[in-house]
């Protein structure tokens, strides 16, 4: 048990190997290695750390042109729509509130923090935010970058040869083999229903100050936990653009 998580498989083996040779997990050649294995006390689901490891990459990488910092999420099949938490239902005229099993057949990597200020301008010259120190909020550069467009996220994919992730990828990355309405947490390894423990895991409306005063706004990203794939703000903080059309018309079986 070369990971002291208990019990013996995958994460071990590959411990053994890239002690023994150097043949342990591929790093993508548009990367700089950070982590080879998942750390168990991020990714503390056992079949989580295996799946990681199956797929033969790095877990945790960082992108070398653009310094995001990335963490590898594997295969699987999840079940994915809405789940009520204890205070808030599912509303049905959305149709992502039905559940219905979705298998992700390839392994992708995924930004272990929102696009940062810093990180925007650095790569698209301008930054459209609104939460920046001219406008009294310091440490701009670490908050994540707001006022962008759909438009605007394609093109700065293209430019750093990333991609937008579906929103069948998103959910997956977001519940992290938990099936409740937020994901995992210190103290909620399976994640929890009750929502007065969102604040651990993300910036809203309850914890985020009233508007106009100096807390209002976004926060610089990866201070709440991270999720069960190492994910931090995948909750809260900002919205995210994912790679699909948004509509309300959904096809309903009689």
């Amino acid at each position: 048990d070369l990971d002291d998580d208990g019990a013996v498989g995958p994460p071990d083996l590959a411990s053994l190997l890239a002690a023994w040779c150097p043949c342990g997990p591929q790093v993508p050649e548009w990367a700089t290695l950070l982590e080879p294995l998942p750390d168990p006390a991020l990714v503390t689901n056992a079949t989580l750390r295996d799946a990681i490891v199956q797929t033969g990459y790095a877990w945790r990488v960082r992108d070398t042109a653009t310094q995001i910092e990335m963490v590898l999420i594997p295969p699987g099949t999840f079940l994915m729509g809405c789940v009520p938490s204890n205070q808030f239902p599912c509303n049905p005229a959305f149709c992502s509130f039905v559940p219905r099993q979705v298998t992700l057949t390839q392994a992708f990597y995924l930004g272990r923090h929102e696009v940062t200020q810093a990180q925007w301008a650095a790569t698209m010259g301008v930054n459209p935010s609104f939460f920046v120190a001219a406008n009294g909020y310091p440490g701009s550069d670490d908050r994540p970058v707001e006022r962008v467009s759909s438009s605007d996220a394609l093109e700065f994919c293209a430019l750093t040869g990333m991609r937008l992730p579906t929103e069948a990828e998103f959910e997956y990355s977001y519940r992290a083999g938990t099936v409740t309405a937020y994901h995992s947490m210190p103290g909620f390894p399976d994640g929890t229903n009750d929502d007065t423990q969102l604040d651990a895991i993300s910036w809203n409306v309850g914890n985020n100050g009233p508007e106009g005063s100096a807390s209002y706004g976004t926060k610089p990203v990866g201070l709440k936990a991270p999720n069960g794939f190492g994910l931090h703000d995948i909750a809260g903080n900002v919205f995210e653009w994912v790679n699909d059309w948004f509509s309300l018309q959904c096809d309903v079986e009689e």
